[in-house]
């Protein structure tokens, strides 16, 4: 074989190995921010299902709170329902997260609830799922920065582009009040 073909096979033959990688890079990144995802959605359903027994519970103790009751409920209805963007679940998440605040500031006033067995335990439970929500918010927040970075990056933006590879929103808190989790001493 002459030179030139082998230095041409290997010029076409290179390219074409580097796309393939970066291709299957970007489908892998897809799958892991789709799995990612998946667990967040798993943490906010156990969330879901936690409020209304919380609200049930305070409904005994506070009757003349009905409207905070509602209204978290109401937004836990809308939360849950949100099947956007990680960017529109995330406003919801948050107005969520603030309802349940309230809930709980609500829930200080009243010590016989603060002293209810019931009650502590959809406390603690909550503030796990917290916890969980939190960590399964890095973990896809990490996911979709890496896949931005290599939408964005060049050379390997120009597989991304041509691939039609959007880039994926972050699951955000917007405000620094709402970045911790909602606790109340007992």
């Amino acid at each position: 074989m002459e030179p030139v073909l082998i230095v041409g096979g290997i010029a076409i033959l290179l390219p074409l190995i580097w796309w393939i990688v970066t291709y299957n890079r970007f489908i892998r990144l897809k799958h892991t921010v789709k799995e990612s995802w998946a667990d967040i959605d798993v943490e906010l359903k156990r969330r879901y299902e936690l409020i209304p027994n919380l609200v049930e519970t305070i409904k005994g103790y506070a009757k003349h709170e009905r409207e905070t009751l509602e209204r978290v409920v109401e937004l836990r209805n809308t939360a849950m329902g949100n099947h956007g963007s990680a960017e529109s679940q995330g406003r919801d998440e948050n107005a969520l997260q603030l309802g349940v605040k309230t809930l709980f500031a609500v829930a200080e006033g009243y010590p016989d609830l603060k002293a209810d067995a019931n009650f502590r335990v959809l406390q603690e439970e909550l503030a796990n799922t917290e916890d969980r929500i939190a960590a399964s918010r890095r973990f896809f927040n990490g996911n979709v920065r890496e896949m931005r970075d290599l939408r964005e990056s060049f050379p390997t933006s120009i597989v991304g582009s041509v691939m039609g590879i959007e880039e994926p929103t972050f699951f955000e808190i917007d405000d620094d009040n709402e970045r911790s989790v909602p606790r109340v001493s007992v």
